[in-house]
C-alpha cells in the first residue's frame, strides 16, 4: 500500500530512472553561472562522500563545483561521471491526482459503484437476515438438511452459474441494466446467512420467549430484539458487500459493457488501465483515489467489524 502511495506521487522520469529511489523524488540541480548542474554523489580520495555538480564531463576525469563553496572553483575528479548516483530530494508530484482526474470521469464512477453498492447492501441485509433469523430461531421439518444445502452452494465456482444466468438476463431484456447486478442480492447470500445464523445463535432464547409473553410476534422479535444486539455483526455483513461491490469487475463488465455510462469504478479503471497504462504513477493515482472510501470506512468502523466476525459460542 505504501509503494502505491510513492508510485502515484513519483513523475514518469523517476520511473525509467534506475537507480531512483522508491519514494517519490526529482534529481537536485544547482545553479551555477546561469548553468543548471546536476548533483551527484561524489567519492572523494579521503573516503567521504560529497554532493557535487557536475560542471563538465570527460571521459576518464570530470569538472564538479561545490554547492557550498562555489568560490573555490572547479574539482577535478577521476573517474566515469557515468557510474556515479545522482542526488535525489523529497518532491512528491500532486498533480497526477488532478491529472487523473480529469482524464477518467470519477464522479459518475463513484455514483454508479456507490449505488450498486448501496442497494446491494439493502438487499443483501434484508434477505440474509430474514433467512438466517429462520435458520436461527424457528424449527421445522428438514431445516437442518436445507441449512446444509444451502451452505453447499458456497462451494459451487462462480464460472459455473455464470453462462445460464447470462442467457437468462438476455432473454428477460436485464442485460445493459443494473437489474442483474442488483436482482441476486435480493436472494439471501451463504456465506452471509451462515455469518448471521451463527451470530444469532449467541442470543439467549429466554428473550425470545419474554417478548412472545409480551405479545410480540416474529417480526417484533426480529426488530426490537434480535437485530438491535446483531448489528455488529450486521454491520461485517455489510462492509464485505461494500468491499465485494466497489471490487466486482467481472459482472459489470459482461452486463454494462454497452453501457460506459453505467459502468462502476472497477472497469472505469480498467479501460483507464488500458490507455495510460505505459504511465504507472497515473494509474496508481487513479487506483489510491478509487482505494480512499472503502478504506476509510474499513478503518471507521474496523472494531465492529471484528467484533461481528469473530464468532463464538460463548453466550453473551
Amino acid at each position: 500500500f505504501l509503494q502505491m502511495i510513492f508510485i502515484s506521487l513519483s513523475t514518469q522520469a523517476q520511473m525509467s530512472e534506475l537507480n531512483a529511489p522508491p519514494w517519490p523524488a526529482e534529481p537536485q540541480t544547482y545553479e551555477y553561472q546561469g548553468k543548471t548542474l546536476d548533483m551527484y554523489q561524489v567519492p572523494m580520495p579521503d573516503g567521504s562522500v560529497q554532493h557535487l555538480a557536475l560542471l563538465k564531463k570527460g571521459r576518464k576525469a570530470s569538472l564538479f563545483i561545490d554547492p557550498k563553496h562555489p568560490e573555490a572553483g572547479p574539482i577535478e575528479w577521476e573517474g566515469s561521471w557515468r557510474k556515479l548516483d545522482r542526488v535525489w530530494h523529497w518532491a512528491p508530484t500532486w498533480s497526477n491526482y488532478t491529472e487523473a482526474w480529469e482524464k477518467i470521469n470519477f464522479p459518475r464512477l463513484f455514483f454508479n459503484t456507490l449505488m450498486l453498492a448501496i442497494i446491494g447492501i439493502i438487499g443483501t441485509l434484508i434477505s440474509s437476515v430474514l433467512v438466517a433469523y429462520g435458520f436461527a430461531r424457528f424449527r421445522f421439518p428438514g431445516r437442518d438438511i436445507l441449512f446444509i444445502v444451502l451452505i453447499s452452494t458456497i462451494f459451487l465456482p462462480g464460472a459455473v452459474t455464470i453462462v445460464p444466468m447470462y442467457t437468462f438476463f438476455v432473454k428477460i431484456g436485464w442485460v445493459g441494466t443494473w437489474l442483474p447486478l442488483l436482482a441476486p442480492h435480493f436472494f439471501a447470500n451463504a456465506y452471509n446467512v451462515f455469518l448471521l445464523r451463527q451470530y444469532f445463535l449467541t442470543i439467549p432464547f429466554d428473550l425470545d420467549n419474554a417478548a412472545r409473553l409480551d405479545g410480540a410476534g416474529p417480526f417484533r422479535i426480529l426488530w426490537s430484539i434480535i437485530l438491535p444486539l446483531s448489528w455488529p455483526v450486521v454491520l461485517a455483513v455489510a462492509l464485505f458487500h461494500l468491499v465485494w461491490a466497489w471490487n466486482d469487475y467481472f459482472g459489470p463488465l459482461i452486463y454494462l459493457s454497452t453501457k460506459p455510462e453505467l459502468q462502476p469504478i472497477a472497469v472505469g479503471l480498467s479501460f483507464f488501465n488500458g490507455i495510460w497504462g505505459t504511465r504507472p504513477p497515473l494509474i496508481q493515482a487513479a487506483a489510491m483515489m478509487a482505494l480512499v472510501l472503502p478504506v476509510l470506512i474499513f478503518f471507521l468502523a474496523q472494531r465492529w467489524f471484528i467484533q461481528g466476525v469473530v464468532i463464538t459460542g460463548v453466550e453473551k
